[in-house]
């Protein structure tokens, strides 16, 4: 499938937000004059951090670490206006930067939530020195020139290949990377191509080719070039043409079923907004604009048989959070679960009955925190399945109360757990023997020693 490179302009641009929505996207950091210089500024923060012998001053290089992360997140999510934690971030990165920096640079931006690295594949020290695992590494190439040779050099460095092609010279990926001696391959080929209005018939056709073992990408695409290059890629056998499209949360969890076409997606693109095809209405739909129930896009995918979409949002509203016209969240009635529990302690904190305990607890700091404490302590000492599953329950009670009081969601934590999971630098993971001390405190002012009540 195909996604955005944005070499000549950064990802959004007068407020056309929606393009990364596709789930990958590729920056060149360098080549934003606005970015550029404070980008340079965690290029020589990382570098400062090589230089630092990890046996002789660990606390200084692990501060240099956390300032360098904390510079990153704010390039990826503040500057670019990208979230890392769904979409997948291709950050491109001078093999020199790499190299001086000895691995940190590299690490440093995974860590910040982007999916993978990509430099000049024909620099294999760079690869080497980036010192990141081969699955999140992406060699890259100018030219097909000896392409096949140069990508075997690269392939024990780097998972995933990519290639400046155009038109006329698509047809080495075709020929020459796809051919039967080429089923050994251990590694995913990326085209990169020059996007133009002809582009749409070329994604298509290399599409099939790369089915599973790799993706396509358009260098600076507009929404529509980039919407009608998706669509062709995908297949249908409806007679009306259109895509089946199922409408989830961050967390997976299903809205509703709706319809999409090439020309929505296209809509979609360039509003970064939830927008279907109504096959009532015979025409564009963008969700909300009538009822205020409005969807933010954060990532648009495709099933497994390229026949199906997926729009993952954030359901939006003024009244209520609703996607379904019965204004319920879903169109399978109200929700369950921890979803269900979210949104009753939404309620709670706009209006509480008389009596409340979830209102008490927001009201009462202290109450909240020793609770936490307990339960926590509680479950940690359960021994049966049943027991773990009850004092987990309760701890999920007491921490979405402290989570709805800060105005905190369930995807909010989904977002949150995702973008950990791009992580590559790992902490050791001990306990703090000062937060036990406090939790001892805490739980040695119960009469009973800390069981609960």
């Amino acid at each position: 499938l195909p996604y955005p490179s944005f070499l000549n302009r950064p990802p959004v641009i007068n407020d056309e937000a929606g393009l990364s929505a596709v789930g990958r996207c590729r920056i060149h950091p360098e080549a934003y004059d606005t970015l550029e210089e404070f980008y340079k500024a965690i290029v020589r923060k990382c570098v400062e951090q090589s230089k630092i012998d990890a046996t002789e001053d660990k606390q200084q290089r692990k501060k240099l670490m956390k300032e360098g992360v904390a510079m990153a997140k704010t390039f990826l999510m503040i500057d670019l206006q990208l979230d890392p934690s769904i979409i997948d971030v291709e950050l491109v990165v001078e093999p020199l930067d790499l190299v001086e920096s000895d691995g940190c640079l590299a690490a440093c931006f995974l860590d910040a939530g982007c999916d993978a690295i990509v430099t000049n594949g024909t620099h294999l020290e760079a690869l080497d020195r980036a010192r990141i695992p081969r699955s999140r590494l992406v060699a890259h190439f100018d030219s097909v020139q000896d392409i096949v040779e140069a990508m075997k050099q690269a392939a024990p460095l780097a998972s995933k290949m990519s290639v400046a092609v155009d038109a006329r010279t698509s047809h080495v990926i075709t020929k020459e990377l796809f051919a039967p001696s080429s089923s050994e391959n251990t590694y995913q080929i990326m085209p990169i191509f020059q996007s133009n209005a002809d582009i749409v018939p070329v994604v298509g056709e290399m599409s099939k080719f790369l089915k599973g073992r790799g993706s396509i990408g358009l260098t600076d695409p507009t929404p529509n070039e980039l919407g009608l290059s998706y669509a062709a890629c995908m297949r249908t056998d409806r007679h009306d043409g259109l895509f089946t499209t199922v409408v989830c949360t961050r967390s997976g969890e299903a809205l509703g079923l709706v319809y999409s076409s090439a020309e929505s997606l296209v809509a979609a693109l360039e509003c970064g907004r939830g927008v279907y095809y109504s096959r009532s209405r015979g025409s564009l739909w963008r969700k909300g604009d009538t009822s205020g129930h409005y969807q933010i896009l954060h990532r648009i995918d495709v099933d497994c048989d390229g026949d199906a979409l997926r729009f993952t949002v954030t359901q939006r509203g003024e009244d209520v959070k609703a996607f379904c016209h019965l204004h319920t969240l879903t169109c399978w009635s109200e929700p369950r679960g921890l979803r269900h529990l979210e949104q009753t302690l939404e309620q709670r904190v706009k209006d509480a009955p008389e009596g409340s305990y979830t209102k008490r607890l927001m009201n009462d700091e202290e109450l909240l925190r020793n609770k936490l404490v307990e339960e926590a302590q509680e479950l940690s000492e359960a021994t049966t399945k049943q027991h773990v599953a009850e004092e987990f329950a309760d701890v999920i009670y007491f921490s979405m109360v402290r989570a709805a009081k800060m105005g905190v969601s369930i995807d909010d934590i989904a977002a949150e757990l995702d973008l950990r999971a791009r992580k590559v630098t790992r902490r050791q993971g001990d306990s703090k023997a000062f937060r036990i001390a406090a939790g001892d405190a805490i739980l040695s002012q119960k009469p009973d020693g800390g069981a609960s009540s």
